[in-house]
């Protein structure tokens, strides 16, 4: 641990691997697209649309990334899909990540799906545009951005229907959404947790395909647990993959099939930490340095979730500094922001014995806080 080190930190969200670095010890400046309340009261924090009036993008967040004179920058989604951005970013600093040679190969879904394969392991049918006239009807297709993540611009696709270039189709694999959390020194792996993902729940305000929550842990079988432990040592040794990584799946009758990559921090990670035992952005910087840092994770009896509440429709927040004396809500909004319809107002976390019981504890809780933005609501409409 590098003690009062600075380190920058950018990316859309940036506030759970800031907030991992600030209880390591570091001071940390983060640029991002939201400026939370609650990220403020921690670090040192620029968020692009509150304080400058711009509109995030990977460029804009490395531009005013660039003014800082920390020694070491990190990043977050979605910065895996900007190598030239990466490379900016750690233009004149060490860069605690992946390079940016290292994300062009980790993000093709071809070079993936052939490491994946020679490991013994299974991938969706993945097709590029030019390859889409041998889509065949009877398969249930989904249509993605190549530069996505999180499950968003994700939609149903129907072979013969025009695909823009920066889009590929994918087999729909019908199981359970899970990711698998490693850390890697460039050559070996070692693993940190697998969750299981939530997208697309209607509890939660989300829709289609997008990516909601997590619990964690996934309690996998052994021989999954075999299957991914080979894929994370193949997919390191291959592209030379560096600190925390995640690898998005979905278990079907007991098989894994390797969705992508995600050679960055990862937002079921802060479920790993909060389980105790380890410190995720310590074994960041220390795998980064080629050291692979060696660990046990402390046993938790129970099960840890996570869930990001969406506006069901335009909503202002009322006086959401109370929110900051809790520990079961993040990203919180400063009162009287106006969060738009389909986008995400706050994280809210549980725990519960299973499962279902920690599933339940994320709908109560959001529900409750919907409630609460409602009331409020009301309170200033004089109803």
């Amino acid at each position: 641990m590098m003690g009062a080190e600075q380190v920058l930190i950018v990316g859309v969200s940036t506030r759970a691997l800031a907030e991992s670095a600030s209880r390591a010890g570091y001071s940390c400046l983060s640029v991002d697209a939201f400026g939370d309340l609650d990220q403020k009261s921690r670090v040192h924090n620029i968020g692009l649309s509150r304080d400058l009036g711009r509109p995030y993008s990977a460029a804009a967040a490395v531009a005013i990334g660039r003014r800082s004179a920390a020694a070491s920058a990190a990043y977050v989604a979605n910065l895996e899909n900007h190598p030239a951005a990466v490379r900016r970013l750690a233009r004149g600093r060490r860069l605690l990540g992946n390079t940016p040679a290292t994300l062009v190969r980790a993000r093709n879904p071809v070079a993936v799906a052939e490491v994946v394969r020679r490991a013994g392991g299974r991938v969706p049918l993945t097709l590029l545009p030019d390859q889409a006239r041998h889509a065949t009807a009877g398969v249930r297709w989904l249509r993605k951005p190549r530069r996505g993540g999180g499950g968003s611009g994700v939609r149903e696709w129907a072979p013969g229907a025009p695909l823009r270039p920066h889009e590929l189709v994918q087999e729909h694999i019908e199981g359970v959404l899970a990711s698998v959390a490693f850390v890697a020194d460039g050559q070996r792996a070692g693993l940190l947790g697998i969750s299981r993902g939530l997208s697309g729940d209607p509890a939660f305000g989300a829709r289609g395909h997008r990516y909601c929550g997590s619990l964690y842990p996934f309690f996998a079988e052994r021989a999954l647990l075999g299957r991914m432990g080979a894929i994370m040592g193949a997919v390191t040794e291959a592209f030379g993959l560096v600190g925390v990584n995640g690898i998005d799946f979905v278990v079907r009758e007991g098989e894994p099939y390797v969705l992508e990559i995600n050679p960055r921090y990862c937002a079921s990670m802060e479920l790993m930490e909060r389980g105790g035992g380890i410190s995720v952005f310590e074994a960041h910087v220390s795998a980064c340095g080629g050291a692979l840092p060696s660990f046990e994770l402390a046993p938790t009896r129970d099960v840890l979730g996570k869930a990001i509440l969406h506006a069901r429709r335009d909503v202002v927040v009322g006086d959401s500094r109370r929110w900051l004396l809790r520990d079961d809500v993040r990203d919180v909004p400063f009162p009287g922001d106006r969060v738009r319809k389909g986008h995400p107002i706050c994280t809210v976390f549980a725990r519960g014995v299973d499962h279902e019981t920690c599933y339940a504890r994320l709908v109560a809780a959001a529900s409750a806080l919907e409630q609460e933005l409602v009331m409020a609501a009301e309170a200033v409409a004089g109803v």
